[in-house]
C-alpha cells in the first residue's frame, strides 16, 4: 500500500512539471513577438489577446492544482506516519507473536516427552499385567487342586466321625469298668500331694540357695533342675498316653499301670531329694571354692542421626546412646570396648538399613579382623542382621565395630543399631 501510494505522488509531480513547462514555453513566444514588433493585422491581436487569457486562466489552474497538490501531500504525509505507525505495531505484534510461537514449540516438545514417559510407563502395566494373568492362571490351577483336597478331607472327616463314635462306645465301657478304680486312684493322689508337698518344700529351699552363688552357677543349676522337670513331665505324659491307650484296651491294664506311675513318681522324689542334697553340698563347696568376681557388661545403641554412610573408608563405629555401662568398660567417645580383666566375653551387635545397597558390620579386637557380617537391601523395608562372638581377652584388650566401605546403616531413633557384651567368667 504504501509504494502505491508513492508512485501516485510521483505522478501528480511529473504532470504538475509538465504543465509548468507548457506555461513558460507559451510566454515567452509572446514576449518573443513584442521584441519583433512585427506588424500585425486586427485578427491576430484579437488571437493574441485570446491566448494571453488562456495562459492566465492556465496560470490560475496550475496554482489551483498546486495548492490541491500540497494539500494531497499533506494528506499522503499523514496516511505515511499513519502507516508507519501500523506497521511498528505489526511488528510488536510479530515479535510477540514469534514468543508465543517459541513458547507453544517448548510445550509442544515437553509434552512429547510426557507423552514418551506415559507411553514407557504403559508398557510396563502392559506387562505387569501380563505377569499377573499368569499369576491369576497358578492361583486357579491351585484353587482346583486345593477343592480337590477339600473333597478329600470332607470324605476322610466322615470316616473319622464314623471311627470316633465307636471309639467313645469303648471308653463308655471302659469309663464304667474304671468306676471302681476311681476310689484307689483318689487315694493315691492323697499320698502323691502329701509327696508334692515336700517337694514344693524343697524347691523352695533351693530356691533360697540359688539366690547366694554366682550368675554362672545360678544358670547351671536351674538348668539341671529345669531339665529334671522336663525329664519328669516327659516321663509323666508317656505314662498319660500309655494310660489313655489302657483306658480303650484294657482297665486291669490300666489301673496297674498307675500304680506303676505312682511308684515311678516316689522313686523319683526320693532321687529328687538325694538330688537337692547333692545341690546343696555342691553349692557350698562352689561358694567357698570361687571368690567374689567382677561384674561387666554394657549395652549401647548407635544414634538418631538417621542415614550412617556410606563411606570411602572403614568407620568406627561410635554408639553414643548408653543404657548399661556396669564396670565403665565401654567408652561412647571412642566407641572402644577395653577388658578389665582376664577372662571369656560374650559380644552381640544389631545392624539395620532402609536404603537399597549393602548394609555390614566388621568386628576387631584390637588391629585383628574377627568377623565381617553383611547384608542386601531392596529398599522396601528395613531390614536386620545380627550375631554374636565369644572371645578369650586379656586385660587391655579393646573391641570395637567397624562400618566397611560403601555399606550404610539406618537408624530412626527406635535404637536399632546396638552392641553390647558382658564378662561370662574370669580365667
Amino acid at each position: 500500500m504504501f509504494n502505491c501510494t508513492m508512485r501516485v505522488v510521483l505522478g501528480l509531480l511529473l504532470v504538475l512539471l509538465g504543465l509548468c513547462g507548457s506555461a513558460a514555453q507559451q510566454d515567452g513566444f509572446t514576449k518573443v513577438g513584442e521584441i519583433g514588433e512585427f506588424p500585425e493585422t486586427a485578427a491576430r491581436d484579437t488571437a493574441d489577446e485570446s491566448i494571453e487569457d488562456t495562459t492566465k486562466q492556465t496560470r490560475h489552474d496550475i496554482w489551483a492544482e498546486l495548492r490541491a497538490l500540497k494539500d494531497t501531500v499533506s494528506d499522503v504525509r499523514v496516511e505515511l506516519y499513519l502507516l508507519q505507525r501500523d506497521n511498528a505495531d505489526l511488528q510488536t505484534r510479530l515479535s510477540s507473536g514469534e514468543r508465543e510461537l517459541l513458547v507453544s514449540k517448548f510445550r509442544v516438545d515437553l509434552l512429547e516427552k510426557e507423552n514418551a514417559v506415559q507411553e514407557t510407563r504403559l508398557n510396563a502395566t502392559e506387562s505387569q499385567t501380563s505377569g499377573l494373568e499368569g499369576e491369576i492362571t497358578d492361583l486357579q490351577t491351585r484353587l482346583s487342586s486345593s477343592e480337590s483336597e477339600l473333597l478329600f478331607s470332607k470324605s476322610r472327616i466322615d470316616q473319622l466321625g464314623k471311627e470316633n463314635a465307636d471309639l467313645q462306645t469303648r471308653l463308655s465301657s471302659s469309663e464304667s469298668e474304671l468306676l471302681v478304680s476311681k476310689s484307689r486312684i483318689d487315694q493315691l493322689e492323697k499320698e502323691n500331694a502329701v509327696q508334692e508337698t515336700r517337694l514344693n518344700a524343697t524347691e523352695i529351699q533351693t530356691s533360697g540357695l540359688k539366690g547366694k552363688i554366682t550368675d554362672l552357677q545360678t544358670r547351671l543349676s536351674s538348668s539341671e533342675s529345669e531339665l529334671l522337670v522336663s525329664k519328669s513331665r516327659i516321663d509323666q505324659l508317656e505314662k498319660e498316653n500309655a494310660a489313655q491307650d489302657t483306658r480303650l484296651n484294657a482297665t486291669d491294664i490300666q489301673t496297674s499301670g498307675l500304680k506303676g506311675e505312682i511308684t515311678d513318681l516316689q522313686t523319683k522324689l526320693s532321687k529328687s531329694e538325694e538330688a537337692i542334697r547333692a545341690s546343696e553340698s555342691r553349692i557350698d563347696a562352689l561358694e567357698k571354692q570361687n571368690p567374689e568376681k567382677p561384674k561387666v557388661a554394657f549395652y549401647t545403641a548407635l544414634t538418631d542421626a538417621g542415614q550412617v554412610g556410606p563411606y570411602n573408608a572403614d568407620v568406627t563405629l561410635k554408639y553414643s546412646k548408653v543404657f548399661t555401662n556396669i564396670g565403665n568398660a565401654y567408652s561412647p567417645s571412642t566407641g572402644f570396648f577395653t577388658a578389665p580383666v582376664k577372662g571369656v566375653y560374650s559380644f552381640q551387635f544389631t545392624a539395620a538399613s532402609y536404603s537399597k545397597g549393602y548394609m555390614g558390620v566388621l568386628v576387631f579386637k584390637n588391629n585383628q579382623r574377627i568377623m565381617y557380617y553383611e547384608k542386601s537391601n531392596d529398599g522396601r523395608f528395613v531390614d536386620y542382621l545380627t550375631n554374636s562372638v565369644v572371645l578369650e581377652l586379656i586385660a587391655g584388650d579393646e573391641v570395637h565395630l567397624v562400618l566397611p566401605p560403601n555399606h550404610h546403616l539406618f537408624e530412626s531413633g527406635n535404637n536399632h543399631n546396638t552392641f553390647s557384651g558382658a564378662l561370662l567368667f574370669p580365667l
